[in-house]
């Protein structure tokens, strides 16, 4: 498949491109963790890192979810759905391990559903059968106006969303057949 870029996307490239040869001469792909040649490789969102920092401040001290709501990101694809069928493997990977690693992951799993970052469903695996996950800009811009995010992390974030072109951050979600608002439980 071939990778269509605009022209300002080409020229930054290039740029890059260049600058690295001027820095790493002879370097090829073969060497380098490049997404266009290698599989495995999901879209995580340019803010994620800020996102799950603001998270955790929301999550309370000694209870990060940064990590659980980026182990499951990983895994998923353009639906925004997982099915969290296999809680071990997700647990170990979001960093929790030994006899509570479960348990502490699905307490952080019910946290990201407490603050509006997903939406979670039983099914045959039980109270954590199937993830939706929400718009988080949409999540954070909700518990901004409810004064809980640091105001320096919320201008972070807008600063850089609009850096980047990400629009959603200032969309308001109106839909009254998935109204978001009775999904977010503030």
């Amino acid at each position: 498949m071939a990778l269509s870029l605009n022209s300002k996307s080409r020229s930054v490239l290039k740029r890059q491109l260049d600058t690295r040869e001027r820095l790493w001469p002879g370097v090829d792909n073969d060497r380098l963790w490049y997404r266009r040649d290698r599989d495995g490789f999901a879209s995580v969102p340019r803010l994620m890192p800020l996102l799950m920092n603001v998270m955790d401040d929301l999550s309370g001290k000694g209870f990060p979810v940064g990590q659980t709501y980026l182990e499951m990101w990983c895994r998923l694809f353009d639906e925004c759905f997982l099915i969290l069928n296999r809680p071990e493997e997700m647990a170990f990977h979001a960093g929790f391990f030994g006899q509570r690693a479960v348990r502490t992951w699905k307490d952080r799993v019910r946290r990201l559903r407490d603050l509006g970052f997903i939406d979670i469903k039983p099914g045959p695996m039980g109270e954590l059968s199937y993830a939706l996950f929400w718009n988080p800009y949409h999540v954070v811009r909700k518990h901004h106006q409810a004064g809980q995010v640091q105001q320096a992390k919320w201008h972070a974030l807008v600063v850089r969303a609009n850096e980047i072109g990400a629009t959603d951050i200032d969309q308001v979600v109106d839909n009254p057949s998935n109204d978001l608002d009775a999904e977010i439980p503030f």
